[in-house]
């Protein structure tokens, strides 16, 4: 059995709970830049809010609620597209002593009544577009009877804000200091990729502790110098732990939920440090290598990319490239890097690439242009990250060691486990809690192993193991990682249990798939919504044959794929794609039956 532990850099029992960081920070730097909001001024679209003007607009709307009959431990909810107003009413309803519950904003009206009932919401803040579902979840389940508040409409939160008027600030204070470290202080509801969602309770502990240590051990990357754009979804508790490391360090934090204008944000903003999924990182490099294609340059770029996976390899050995490389990456820098990396708005210093498994060589890659990647590991049960590559220790295709607090033991079976500051306190149900847990640990239900410096490498999901009918155990995920290599295929699924050879379904990507139907003058369309489109285009699939085949090459025979199906789906469907953008692999086996059995005959 391997296990690693690091020890916590800081003492959060001084810490009352989450809000002292806010109050902390203004009293540090009150007039320091927190955020950067978007403004209707085209001249100046984006205008700055300092520390003690955010402190400000929070303690008026935590009144809001208090006066509004919100009581200690009272579940309040948020569901709304990452904004500044999404900060405002989460930092709101600590203050006011309530518990937090996100909701993702294109969840169903089904999934959010299932929500709020089980979390017994009173009282419900949404985005314009959410808030009628929230009121139809609260009336379906007799729920909400503080009713549910709009961030943009007259009658919504602005007016719940003026209602604090009658709070004094004693009060107000009494309520912020209610709760405890050990106190609940939100119940994320997790993704389930194979299963129903499950409410995960954090307490202020979780984060007060992570925020904390994490700032200490990333004082590099994170610092009042610095600044951030957040495009992942606020509900997703990645996000919000790291808003809580920026306003606590003092790093400027701009929102942004349209990623349609991410590129255009990114000149404009100018960040040092991003977050983002590996997708995100294949679609700059895939982007890239189109416009090479275009210019007739595809070989040169090849060897660009070559360059700088070598020099990436080289810099995380801490070892100086040889010189003909140094001479090449300079080269190639002036034709192809320094416009990625003003693409990426020209100061970004590390990207940290979480929620899946990160490409090795895409990882070797960004290093080798300029833009470090720092690949972490953890889940909404940890608070977030667990585990993570430092600045100036990256090794990729792993993803770092045990973060400051945390400790990670490998079982018997290959199972992650965990234990530590991030860890919650236990879901909704007991039962649940039950069943998560073994001498202490956490059980994640990822497999992976310690390399010998301590460092985690994934191998994939336990639940995701196939037997095959000869006695064969696979492990899916590197297969299918290497498939899921190529800018056609969103989602890349295999499929054996209990069957006599493996085959697989490839999921397509929208975008790129469109791409190459209009050069190929191909017609592409899906069926009716719900259902999954088998594609059998030749030309297609020959194309598609060759990922197939390289993939295959680079595992054991046993772990080879013979035969596969194409398809079409809606990524956009929550029943099929988790808010995370990871699939269901249970829907979409259920829904892609007929392909599958066509497969074996």
């Amino acid at each position: 059995m391997q296990e690693h532990t690091t020890e916590p850099l800081v003492d959060i029992d001084d810490r009352r709970n989450v809000t002292d960081l806010l109050i902390e920070r203004a009293a540090i730097a009150p007039e320091h830049v927190a955020f950067e909001v978007p403004d209707a001024d085209p001249a100046a679209p984006w205008h700055p809010v300092t520390t003690a003007a955010f402190l400000a607009e929070v303690r008026q709307l935590a009144k809001g609620l208090i006066a509004t009959g919100i009581a200690p431990g009272d579940a309040i909810a948020i569901m709304a597209p990452t904004r500044y107003a999404w900060a405002v009413a989460d930092l709101a309803s600590w203050f006011a002593g309530g518990v937090v519950v996100p909701v993702y904003e294109t969840s169903s009206l089904a999934q959010v009544a299932a929500i709020v009932r089980d979390a017994r919401v009173r009282l419900a803040i949404g985005g314009a577009a959410q808030v009628d579902v929230l009121r139809e979840a609260f009336t379906q389940t007799g729920t909400g009877g503080l009713g549910a508040w709009s961030m943009d409409a007259a009658d919504g939160v602005a007016l719940l804000a003026t209602r604090g008027a009658e709070v004094d600030d004693e009060e107000l204070e009494r309520r912020r200091i209610h709760a405890d470290l050990d106190a609940p202080a939100t119940i994320v509801y997790t993704s389930g990729t194979t299963g129903e969602p499950k409410g995960a309770i954090l307490t202020h502990r979780n984060f007060v502790g992570q925020v904390l240590n994490i700032a200490a051990a990333y004082r590099e990357v994170v610092h009042p110098g610095g600044n951030t754009i957040i495009f992942l979804p606020l509900a997703h508790v990645l996000a919000r732990g790291l808003q809580l490391i920026c306003l606590a360090s003092g790093m400027r934090i701009a929102h942004l939920s349209d990623t349609t204008r991410v590129v255009e944000t990114l000149g404009t903003i100018r960040p040092t440090f991003l977050v983002a999924v590996p997708r995100v990182l294949e679609k700059i490099q895939a982007a890239a290598a189109q416009k090479a294609a275009d210019a007739r340059l595809g070989r040169v770029w090849a060897a660009a990319v070559s360059t700088a996976v070598t020099a990436g390899s080289a810099a995380e050995d801490r070892a100086p490239a040889r010189l003909s490389v140094r001479a090449r990456r300079a080269l190639f820098d002036r034709l192809f890097f320094r416009r990625l990396r003003a693409v990426m708005g020209g100061r970004v210093d590390y990207v940290l690439s979480g929620g899946a498994a990160l490409d090795p060589e895409l990882s070797l890659f960004f290093g080798g242009i300029g833009v470090p990647v720092i690949e972490g590991y953890g889940l909404t049960e940890t608070t977030a990250p667990l585990t993570g590559n430092l600045p100036r220790d990256i090794r990729s295709g792993t993803v770092g060691r045990p973060l400051p607090g945390s400790t990670v033991r490998i079982s018997a079976e290959g199972e992650i486990l965990a234990r530590g500051v991030g860890v919650f306190a236990g879901y909704r149900d007991p039962a649940d809690t039950a069943d998560a847990f073994v001498d202490g640990f956490f059980r994640t239900g990822d497999l992976g192993r310690l390399d010998a410096e301590g460092r985690v490498v994934l191998e994939g999901r336990l639940k995701d193991v196939i037997v095959t009918s000869n006695g064969k155990t696979v492990v899916p995920s590197a297969w299918e990682r290497a498939v899921e290599a190529s800018p056609l295929v969103a989602h890349a699924v295999m499929i054996g249990e209990g069957r006599s050879y493996l085959s697989a379904l490839l999921v397509l990507d929208p975008a790129a798939a469109g791409t190459w139907a209009d050069a190929a003058g191909s017609a592409l369309e899906r069926d009716a919504a719900g259902v999954l489109t088998e594609v059998t285009d030749t030309r297609l699939r020959a194309h598609l044959r060759g990922i197939v085949d390289s993939a295959n090459a680079r595992v054991s025979r046993s772990e080879q794929v013979r035969r596969f199906a194409i398809v079409l789906a809606d990524l956009d469907d929550t029943e099929l794609v988790t808010q995370t953008l990871k699939i269901k692999r249970r829907a979409v086996l259920a829904r892609a039956a007929s392909s599958i059995e066509n497969l074996y005959r």
